[in-house]
């Protein structure tokens, strides 16, 4: 056992060479040199110290859902925070999440206490430090819209409250993102209303998600980023490349919008049919698309 696995191993479950595509919704990817699952968030400090002494780059993993490893891997230590950190507490109308929460059920909880404001979220596949550091949004609602504070770890390991205007929530960005904060937990101001009322709108989002979008897949969400004034999805239509893939990556031909993984595809496969709408789109309309996928790793990203 290398010196950094074994120092890493005192704050939580660690292991080298770790397979990341097991970790991310696309399913491919290469390995990180280092991967931690901390024990609790107080362990997270202590990781970033270790890092830092270390000089080892760092990056913090949530669900996964946004996130592509390239197969040349991640040459750090990726540190997990997911469902086993995922406390949530209600206290009136302010509904406190932590970082590894899975959106879809912080949703319903809210939906149950009898709490509007994150239906929008209701089939986001994330989790909440991700949705906060991206400013996830759907059908109209964003988190920047409920948001009332976030606790994160600065660079130095300090915990700090941000906000929601410190916050500066914008389209998939945030201070968070810019800064490179940590994000520990989130709150989130609802209104209230009939609990039946809220699941109606829920799972009419839902459908609309199962109708549209190529769930039956694996895939990161939406690929790009919406330009300005347009639709990303419309766009790659247009182009005529509805259906495009390169072994086993595909544009998705439910979704233009949606590159899947459709028959055991590498991240390679996954990054060469991005880099071909991306040059195609604009190549016929001007508008270079830009991923809103977080590519992660060494090698030619696009």
């Amino acid at each position: 056992m290398s010196d950094i696995l074994c120092k890493l191993s005192e704050y939580g479950k660690a292991t080298a060479d770790e397979d990341m595509s097991v970790h991310t919704t696309f399913r491919a990817g290469g390995v990180a040199d280092y991967y931690v699952v901390p024990e609790d968030y107080n362990r997270i400090a202590d990781i970033i110290r270790l890092c830092k002494e270390e000089k080892m780059p760092y990056f913090v993993l949530g669900g996964g859902s946004n996130v592509l490893f390239t197969e040349k891997g991640y040459k750090g230590v990726v540190i997990h925070i997911d469902s086993h950190l995922s406390d949530v507490r209600i206290e009136g109308d302010i509904l406190t999440a932590y970082a590894g929460a899975k959106l879809p059920a912080v949703s319903s909880q809210a939906a149950r206490a009898g709490l509007s404001g994150l239906e929008f979220a209701a089939g986001i596949p994330g989790s909440v430090g991700g949705a906060v550091v991206m400013n996830a949004g759907a059908y109209g609602g964003e988190i920047k819209d409920v948001i009332e504070y976030a606790d994160v770890f600065d660079t130095n390991g300090d915990i700090i409250r941000l906000s929601a205007d410190e916050l500066k929530l914008g389209y998939r960005t945030s201070i968070i993102a810019q800064k490179g904060y940590i994000v520990i937990s989130a709150g989130f101001r609802l209104t209230g209303k009939e609990p039946e009322k809220i699941m109606a709108l829920m799972n009419d989002y839902n459908e609309r998600r199962r109708q549209k979008q190529p769930l039956e897949y694996a895939s990161a969400g939406s690929t790009f980023k919406r330009p300005k004034g347009n639709f990303a999805g419309s766009l790659i239509e247009q182009c005529g490349l509805k259906g495009y893939g390169c072994n086993g990556a595909e544009v998705s031909e439910k979704h233009a919008g949606f590159v899947i993984n459709k028959a055991d595809a590498s991240a390679d496969d996954i990054l060469n049919v991005m880099r071909h709408v991306i040059d195609t789109v604009y190549e016929k309309t001007g508008i270079r698309l830009e991923p809103e996928v977080k590519i992660i790793g060494e090698g030619r990203v696009l």
